[in-house]
C-alpha cells in the first residue's frame, strides 16, 4: 500500500508505503487523527489532493466508531416499547450469522455463553469480541485494528496477541494497528509510524522509531504542566456507609451474573473492581447508580436511601459522578464539549438547564485540566473517541461529587491522558472529599489509594 501528498482537512501524509511483509503500528496521541487515517485507507474520506494505491478488495475495520455505530442502530429497531419484555435486539449468533457452535479459529474469544445475548445488553468488552469476530469471519485481507485490546482482559489481550501472531504467519489477512500506547506494541511489529496533528512525523523500523529522543519527548507527561485546581464547591454531609449491599444477585434468564455479594463501602474506602469481562463489574456498578434494573430487586443502600423505598433517583445522582463506556454510548445528544461538561451539574445527558456563570467558569477549568480548552465549543460528536472520553472526564468531576463511580475510565486514552487521569484520582483522594470506586483491567492502575479490592473472578 501506497499513500501519496495525502491532503485532507485534518491529514497530511507526504509519502508512505507498507509493504506485505510488514506489520506496521501508527502510535497517535487522542485527536491526532488516526479516524482520518482510517476513512482515508477504506475511502470513506474524501481526499483533496494525493493518491492512495493497493490492491485490496475487502478491508476490515475494528474500532471504538464502529462499535458505537453498531449500538446505535440496535436502539433505532428496539422494540421494547411494544413488547411485554426486554427486546434484546440483534443476538451475537444473528450479528455473526451462526447456525451452529462458535468456528475453531474463534475458540479463543470465548463466546458461546453470548451467543445468544443482545448485542446492546453486552459489555464493553463483550461488545469489543463480538465485534472483532464478526471482522475475522468476513474474512478480510487487510483489517485495520483501532485500539484492540482496550476494554479487554489481560487474559483476553494474551490470547488476542497470540492470535494476532498467528494471522500473520498465516499470511492471508495484513493486520495495521492503530494505538495511543507505546506498551501495546509486539515483537512481531516491524514498523512503526509517529501521528501528530494529522501529519506522520516519524516513520520507519519500530526499534529506530522507539529509540529516537523526540518520541519520547511527545509521549511524557508532567504533573507540573497542569492548570491549578478549581476552587472546592459545597457539598452536604453524607451518612455512612455510603453503600451497603446485602447478598446482591444479577441473574439473566438461567445466567447467573453474580450472586451472594456483600459489599460495605464508607467514605474514603477508594474501592478497585476487577474479574474477567462479563464477570459482572460494570453491572455492580450500574446497581449502585440506579441504572440497572435489578438495583430494585436487591437489598441495596447508596448514600443513605433504600433503593425501591421511593427515593428520588435524582436526589441520589446529584452526589455521583460517573464515567463508563454506556454512558459514553449513551451520549448521542448535540452540544459541545462545554455544554457536555455543564451537563454534569445537572445529571443530564444533554444540557437543558440555564447554567450559572460559576458553573460555566467551573465547567471550562475542568476541560483546561483534560487538556481540552482549545475545544470548548466544538461539537462533541466532532471531537475523537479519546477526546469525548476526556469531555465526559470532566463532566463526572465538576461538581466534585462524593462518590465517583469510573468503569474503565480510561479506556481510548492515550498515555499522557490516562496519567494525567491518574494524578486526577490522587488528587481527589488527597482531598478527602470524594469516594473513588473504579473498574479496571490495567496493572498499572492499581494505585496505592485503593487500600479496598473486590474481585468478581
Amino acid at each position: 500500500m501506497l499513500l501519496q501528498d495525502i491532503k485532507t482537512d485534518q491529514l497530511r501524509i507526504d509519502h508512505w508505503e507498507m509493504q506485505p511483509d510488514q506489520c506496521w503500528a501508527v502510535m497517535a496521541r487522542n485527536g491526532s487523527g488516526k479516524q482520518m487515517l482510517t476513512g482515508v485507507i477504506t475511502g470513506d474520506t474524501q481526499l483533496k489532493a494525493g493518491s492512495i494505491t493497493h490492491e485490496l478488495s475487502n478491508i476490515g475495520v475494528l474500532s471504538f466508531e464502529a462499535q458505537q455505530e453498531l449500538y446505535e442502530h440496535e436502539l433505532k429497531i428496539d422494540d421494547s416499547d411494544f413488547m411485554d419484555r426486554l427486546d434484546p435486539g440483534t443476538t451475537v449468533r444473528e450479528l455473526l450469522a451462526l447456525d451452529g457452535d462458535v468456528p475453531t479459529e474463534l475458540a479463543f474469544l470465548k463466546l458461546e455463553k453470548i451467543l445468544d445475548r443482545g448485542y446492546r445488553l453486552l459489555s464493553s468488552g463483550e461488545a469489543r469480541k463480538a465485534q472483532l469476530a464478526q471482522k475475522i469471519l468476513a474474512k478480510p485481507d487487510f483489517l485495520i485494528l483501532d485500539e484492540p485490546y482496550d476494554s479487554l482482559d489481560i487474559s483476553s489481550r494474551a490470547d488476542l496477541q497470540t492470535f494476532f501472531a498467528q494471522l500473520l504467519d498465516q499470511g492471508n489477512t495484513r493486520l495495521l494497528f492503530l494505538f495511543n500506547k507505546a506498551d501495546e506494541l509486539s515483537d512481531w511489529h516491524t514498523h512503526v509510524a509517529v501521528m501528530e496533528r494529522g501529519e506522520l512525523i516519524i516513520q520507519g523500523e519500530k526499534d529506530t522509531v522507539m529509540a529516537d529522543p523526540s518520541l519520547n519527548a511527545l509521549l511524557s507527561f508532567d504533573p507540573a504542566s497542569l492548570p491549578p485546581w478549581p476552587k472546592d464547591l459545597p457539598r452536604q454531609e453524607l451518612p455512612d456507609p455510603l453503600i451497603k449491599l446485602q447478598e446482591g444477585k444479577v441473574q439473566y434468564s438461567e445466567t447467573v451474573i453474580f450472586e451472594h455479594l456483600n459489599l460495605h463501602i464508607n467514605q474514603g474506602d477508594h474501592t478497585l473492581l476487577t474479574g474477567p469481562n462479563g464477570s459482572g463489574k460494570s453491572t455492580l456498578l450500574d446497581l449502585i447508580t440506579g441504572d440497572h434494573p435489578q438495583c430494585y430487586g436487591n437489598t441495596l443502600d447508596v448514600l443513605g436511601f433504600r433503593r425501591g423505598t421511593g427515593e428520588s433517583i435524582w436526589e441520589v445522582k446529584k452526589q455521583i459522578g460517573i464515567v463508563s463506556p454506556g454512558l459514553h454510548r449513551n451520549h448521542r445528544v448535540p452540544g459541545s464539549a462545554l455544554h457536555i461538561a455543564l451537563s454534569g451539574f445537572f445529571d443530564s445527558i444533554g444540557l437543558y438547564d440555564e447554567p450559572s456563570s460559576q458553573q460555566i467558569d467551573h465547567a471550562k477549568q475542568w476541560l483546561a485540566l483534560v487538556g481540552l480548552e482549545e475545544s470548548v465549543s466544538v461539537p462533541f460528536k466532532q471531537l475523537s473517541y479519546g477526546e469525548q472520553r476526556l469531555v465526559l472526564v470532566a463532566r463526572a468531576l465538576v461538581k466534585q461529587p462524593a462518590l465517583l463511580i469510573l468503569d474503565e475510565p480510561t479506556q481510548g486514552l492515550d498515555d499522557i491522558n490516562r496519567h494525567r487521569f491518574m494524578c486526577f484520582l490522587e488528587h481527589l483522594s488527597s482531598q478527602q472529599r470524594t469516594t473513588i470506586i473504579m473498574a479496571s483491567h490495567r496493572l498499572d492502575e492499581r494505585l496505592p489509594l485503593f487500600q479496598h479490592h473486590v474481585d468478581l473472578s
